[in-house]
């Protein structure tokens, strides 16, 4: 899809247009945010309605008819007026579902939507992420074992050294990706979802609209986890999920990109001696282009970016240190730049 006249007039972020895949594009977009928060609006009225609140179907029909349907422009203006995103987006759902308006978001604080949506996209992020990794193992496999026997000088210090195999030196970049290639799978399967936990944590609004009939309340929260393709919710929350999850994902991302930069790194030493070269494109110009160089542009990308990407981490340390009691908000903004952008970061070296 081209971009319109107006895309060009706003900054956009070169991490998105330039380097970013479309999967991964996407799976942090707008568009994937809000439809989300919808989805699980939807969910979390199936559920009530399943465990006895007065929902009817003709509400969840007309809220799933409308699940894509949103009017951004609307959700813009009512977020000017209401200095809230979340109120902002249940007074546009309402607008398109008036029958349903009245159960949106009910009982909900607006983390329900905003923290499980971030935990889906995390999720849905190294779903995109590992099977990208899984071949880049599996390439770098075969090319270790066809030039497993081919002799060449090996270096300590950057100084020559004893003799090793191409085959031999590929095999380190192999064992640390595969190392990588484990932790990240490690991390997604370790993420849970925040689930149906209340304004505090306590659940109490939701006790409140079921009676104080705390098991249903247990019910509600399980039913909705697995309705989002989750096995189970964190088992206590404040406000939002613990912010340490964001440091357990970030952090094996971040060690993927030091990965990468080391690989990247000895490809631009090579590169030098005229042991490796990148692939040269027919008309590619500029100073990679000329007859008696070839510059490691695509290495140096991947090192620029992963150097950016261990950077991240210590935002995430920082946001997780200053989460008063049970939540405060200056993590807001921050956590937009960094829980979807690490993701991204890595998704792109494959460009």
């Amino acid at each position: 899809m081209e971009a319109s006249v107006d895309e060009f007039m706003k900054y956009r972020s070169p991490l998105v247009s330039r380097y970013a895949s479309k999967e991964m594009a996407y799976n942090f977009s707008d568009r994937k945010k809000f439809t989300t928060w919808r989805k699980l609006w939807i969910f979390l009225a199936k559920a009530e309605k399943d465990l006895g609140l007065p929902i009817t179907d003709a509400q969840l029909v007309e809220m799933e008819a409308h699940a894509e349907d949103i009017d951004f422009a609307r959700a813009a203006e009512e977020e000017r007026k209401l200095r809230h995103d979340v109120m902002a987006h249940v007074h546009t759902f309402a607008h398109c579902c008036p029958t349903a308006a009245p159960i949106i978001h009910l009982g909900a604080t607006s983390c329900y939507v905003g923290d499980n949506t971030d935990l889906i996209m995390l999720r849905d992020g190294f779903d995109i992420l590992l099977p990208k990794l899984a071949c880049v193992i599996d390439r770098l496999a075969n090319f270790a074992e066809k030039y497993a026997d081919l002799p060449t000088l090996g270096f300590t210090h950057y100084q020559p050294a004893q003799l090793t195999t191409v085959g031999k030196r590929a095999s380190l970049w192999l064992q640390d990706l595969v190392m990588d290639m484990r932790n990240l799978q490690r991390a997604r399967d370790d993420l849970r979802f925040r689930g149906v936990k209340g304004t505090t944590g306590t659940q109490a609004s939701f006790l409140q609209l079921f009676q104080g009939d705390h098991d249903k309340v247990e019910e509600l929260d399980k039913m909705v986890t697995e309705m989002a393709g989750f096995k189970k919710s964190y088992l206590v929350t404040g406000q939002t999920y613990s912010r340490k999850v964001d440091i357990d994902s970030l952090s094996v991302l971040a060690s993927l990109g030091a990965t990468v930069h080391k690989i990247c790194t000895d490809i631009r030493l090579l590169a030098n001696q005229k042991e490796i070269e990148e692939p040269f494109e027919k008309e590619q110009i500029g100073s990679s282009a000329m007859p008696y160089k070839r510059n490691p542009m695509r290495a140096e990308r991947c090192c620029s970016l992963a150097r950016h990407l261990v950077a991240l981490v210590f935002d995430a340390l920082q946001t997780a240190s200053v989460q008063w009691l049970e939540r405060t908000l200056d993590d807001s903004a921050n956590r937009c730049a960094i829980v979807g952008c690490a993701q991204g970061h890595v998704c792109s070296l494959e460009k």
